[in-house]
């Protein structure tokens, strides 16, 4: 398998290196990362790889079966010439400074580059590095399959993502205190090989700017433009500001598409938003499933909410400020920068707008178009609606039959009674009258219309639910409905007729089941 793989370090070989090689907790200064071995396993096991990112890296299937990859991508093998490091960065922690945090259960194994494209192996749970401070650097199986599952499903969906070549577990009992209530267990350890261009993120500059080690930050920056924005060109004040603005617009266009699907990341720390405008760090995540503006699935953000769905766009924009204080030193322009986040907000509002009449359908653009979305926010808000359901019925409305707008979208609703408060129908067919008179003016047919909804609002999403299904199904030994939702989620737009089941509201049992509704970050 080694010869297959077109290794290309270059994070390791180009940037400062920690000279302490001892695997210790420790302040790491003036150095990108430290060299790290990943830690054996008693009894490793393989459940799941993916198709498509073992042809993205250069291997086949064939490849997948092998000892070697199952070696390598549980930790318990070093390929030949390569050196497992741990990348150093600090973030700031709902809303505070946290000082130096980096990859605590993280070890990346390599880069390969295959067709034209570099792609960053990282172990997710293979044990202890100097950044794990208190923790044992190892993740369970539950967060496993959860960060495997939903890497993929997102590239499908069409959202900027990390993705997940394999999942397996590590044959190792882990102990985890899951709702941090004083109550820890052992649950099955795994590990997840996920991959990405680059796993850089905000952190990674703020750690060397909190510290004034303008030296160490320039290195980074540069390298960064080189190897994956080396279209703005050699390193100057200019590039570098060129720089802060591609990475606002990929940001931007990376939640927008979250909004859209109506996916919550839960802990959008500084650490944990990337420098290439990809979703990373998938911990306590969740889709929508009452249309609501408040929701998050973090239960540690339970009493503030800053994490919020309603506040995504806006908490990117807190992310950029703190990634523009990082870069000033290098470009000295208060003002430049200023220009870029106020750009933002105004490109965020335009954006935002834009993804919703396209879940709308709507083709032709009025100014009235945004009371029509900001009416319908505040509806679906009114009674428990399902997001995906709604978004995805509406598409069989018919231009002349706005009047039936209540009985085709009648399955999204949780409690279908409380639209006998008179109230509540009176401002639904007030709306769907609204949007009836846009339809009849808008080019599209009824037919073609649909078929462009249903490319932007998908009729399955890995619902908390499901996850936690394939979880409990994990935890007994049976790993078929990985497989199943794995494959269920390569499709999302698609109809599935076979596949109907999961189109279909939260159930009532899982309303507060852990899991479910109830998320924290232990992994």
């Amino acid at each position: 398998m080694k010869s297959k793989l077109n290794i290309k370090d270059k994070f390791n070989k180009e940037l400062p290196a920690d000279p302490n090689t001892a695997n210790t907790r420790r302040q790491v200064k003036e150095a990108c990362y430290s060299f790290v071995t990943p830690k054996q396993t008693e009894k490793p096991e393989m459940l799941h790889v993916s198709p498509e990112m073992i042809n993205n890296i250069g291997l086949t299937s064939e490849d997948a079966t092998s000892k070697e990859f199952l070696n390598t991508f549980t930790g318990n093998a070093v390929l030949p010439n390569t050196n497992p490091y741990a990348m150093c960065y600090g973030g700031h922690q709902f809303g505070n400074w946290a000082g130096q945090l980096g990859d605590g259960r993280a070890i990346n194994l390599c880069e390969v580059e295959h067709n034209d494209k570099n792609w960053a192996l990282q172990l997710k749970g293979a044990g202890e590095t100097p950044y794990s401070r208190t923790a044992d650097g190892l993740a369970v199986l539950r967060s496993s399959i959860r960060e495997y599952l939903c890497s993929e499903a997102m590239h499908h969906l069409g959202v900027p993502t990390t993705r997940a070549l394999s999942l397996a577990l590590s044959g190792d009992k882990v102990l985890r205190d899951v709702m941090y209530d004083g109550n820890p267990d052992f649950e099955k350890g795994a590990i997840v090989c996920r991959t990405a261009e680059s796993f850089i993120r905000f952190g990674n500059f703020e750690i060397f700017a909190s510290r004034g080690d303008t030296k160490t930050l320039k290195t980074l920056v540069d390298y960064t433009i080189k190897h994956h924005f080396s279209h703005l060109g050699k390193p100057s004040k200019e590039t570098y500001l060129a720089f802060f603005k591609e990475v606002a617009n990929r940001s931007l266009e990376m939640v927008t598409h979250w909004q859209r699907v109506g996916f919550v990341h839960g802990v959008m720390n500084t650490d944990n938003l990337s420098i290439l405008g990809l979703t990373i760090d998938y911990g306590p995540y969740g889709w929508l499933e009452g249309y609501d503006h408040d929701w998050t699935p973090n239960t540690t953000d339970k009493q503030f909410k800053r994490y919020r769905y309603g506040t995504q766009p806006q908490i990117v924009l807190w992310n950029l400020l703190q990634l523009a204080n990082a870069l000033f030193p290098l470009i000295e322009n208060a003002d430049a920068l200023e220009k870029i986040l106020h750009q933002y907000r105004e490109d965020e509002s335009i954006a935002y707008t834009n993804m919703m009449r396209s879940k709308l359908g709507l083709k032709n653009k009025a100014e009235s178009d945004e009371e029509l979305i900001k009416d319908l926010e505040r509806i679906l808000q009114l009674t428990e609606t399902d997001m995906t359901i709604f978004f995805r019925k509406l598409a069989d409305l018919k231009k002349l039959e706005y009047n039936k707008g209540l009985d085709i979208i009648a399955q999204s609703f949780y409690e279908p009674y409380d639209l006998k408060d008179p109230v509540v129908k009176e401002n639904w067919e007030k709306w769907f009258k609204a949007y009836g008179e846009k339809l009849l003016v808008e080019p599209l047919n009824d037919e073609n219309r649909k078929i462009e909804m249903n490319k932007v609002n998908p009729k399955y999403v890995l619902r908390n639910y499901m996850a936690q299904l394939a979880i409990d199904d994990a935890d007994s030994g049976d790993y078929k409905l990985i497989d199943e939702l794995f494959q269920l989620l390569k499709k999302p737009y698609d109809e599935q007729p076979e596949n109907e089941k999961w189109f279909a509201k939260r159930p009532e049992w899982a309303r507060s089941k852990v899991g479910c509704s109830m998320l924290s970050c232990s992994s």
